[in-house]
């Protein structure tokens, strides 16, 4: 009964460090440190711009006109759309900008947005390339607070911030803004106090000639940014580097995603372990294990956790009858959740507890397939109505 009650609590206890306990922790490490722990300078390196799509024939005219009126010189901005295979006009929707800075790509095949990338990426000799979505829309100086950080030698990448536009639409939306405003605040630390772990894929930039090419199943804003670290660099967050986007609008949807993210993200890190080990990256070690791989293993820890509660619950231990009565109103509100007819008009104290469940579900299915060597290469958009890569 003693080891029961020792692997019960420290089932239950990293939930609870990763998500109160890790920032906490990064709080009291970073607050007597100043807001920036790196140099600033106001350069305008050349700029190379990576634009991925597949089937953004709705967003891609914007997005480039968006671009084009960035407050950036113009000859030293150079703009790549790779169109993974796109059939539904995406290509001549590029073709039709008549401006010297806007080249195509073409990848015939659908191979995924990773070798999109890899492709472009032996094209271009900007000193500085940001990487992109085609429905993320910049403010018109994000290209420009990106890269002065760069005067930092020792800065390799920058992440700028990812804002959502429809963060009121709906109980999906408000729970995926509510959880992206939490991981800002934690970029913010970690940046502060060594590097920001990962990358965005709408908005972040790097020094080119660190780039690597990637493997197929790479999800490249996060195994680039490893490889980035890797070699003695940091990465750092600018909050003042803004894009604006739409969430998936939908708890399905939001889930597949992060299912998909967690596959190919876990395979990454596997791929790139020198990172997590603090003799190779020092303090990086403890932000990518408890930012990242313990976070991706939250959900067996709380099953194992629950089968633990509920043993000792039924041999008369009055916290975890507590504990277990907890858990089981939280299946509850998410079964009330799963059946409801309309999710996302669904109240806070409902919507909460089924977007916690359902996403920690999904994460678990992604790393079986990560363990079974299954890697999603190509996927839906997130988006409702579009594909993409």
């Amino acid at each position: 009964m003693t080891l029961l009650l020792l692997l019960t609590v420290l089932s239950l206890t990293v939930p609870l460090y990763v998500y109160l306990g890790y920032p906490a922790i990064l709080w009291l490490l970073t607050r007597r440190l100043p807001e920036i722990t790196h140099r600033r300078g106001e350069t305008k390196p050349d700029v190379a711009m990576i634009i991925s799509c597949y089937n953004e024939a709705d967003v891609i005219s914007k997005k480039l006109q968006n671009t084009l009126e960035l407050d950036y010189p113009q000859k030293r901005l150079q703009i790549i759309v790779v169109s993974d295979g796109s059939d539904d006009g995406t290509d001549e929707a590029v073709k039709a900008f008549r401006d010297e800075r806007v080249q195509l790509i073409r990848q015939e095949g659908r191979l995924g947005k990773t070798m999109g990338i890899n492709l472009a990426m032996e094209q271009i000799t900007a000193d500085i390339t940001v990487f992109s979505d085609a429905n993320a829309l910049y403010a018109p100086d994000s290209i420009s607070k990106l890269v002065r950080n760069f005067a930092d030698l020792d800065v390799g990448y920058v992440v700028g911030a990812a804002l959502y536009t429809d963060a009121d639409q709906g109980a999906s939306a408000r729970n995926e803004n509510l959880y992206w405003r939490y991981e800002l605040a934690i970029k913010a630390m970690e940046s502060r106090l060594h590097s920001v772990v990962g990358g965005d894929g709408a908005i972040y930039a790097i020094r080119t000639r660190l780039w690597e090419p990637l493997q197929q199943q790479d999800i490249n804003d996060f195994v680039n940014p490893l490889q980035i670290i890797a070699k003695g660099y940091r990465g750092v967050f600018d909050a003042d580097a803004k894009c604006f986007e739409e969430t998936a609008g939908d708890f399905g949807r939001e889930a597949a995603r992060k299912e998909r993210i967690v596959n190919r993200s876990i395979r990454g890190l596997m791929r790139v372990g020198r990172v997590v080990n603090p003799a190779v990256t020092g303090v990086f070690a403890f932000e990518v294990i408890s930012h990242k791989l313990l976070r991706w293993l939250i959900p067996l820890f709380l099953l194992l956790g629950a089968a633990g509660s509920f043993i000792l619950a039924f041999a008369g231990v009055t916290l975890f009858k507590l504990i277990a009565a907890g858990m089981l109103l939280v299946l509850l509100l998410t079964l009330l959740g799963h059946l409801s007819s309309d999710r996302n008009q669904l109240p806070a104290w409902v919507a909460t507890p089924y977007y916690f469940v359902m996403v920690n579900g999904y994460a678990v299915r992604g790393i079986v397939k990560a363990l079974q060597g299954r890697t999603q290469v190509i996927w839906n958009s997130a988006r409702p109505r579009q594909e993409q890569r």
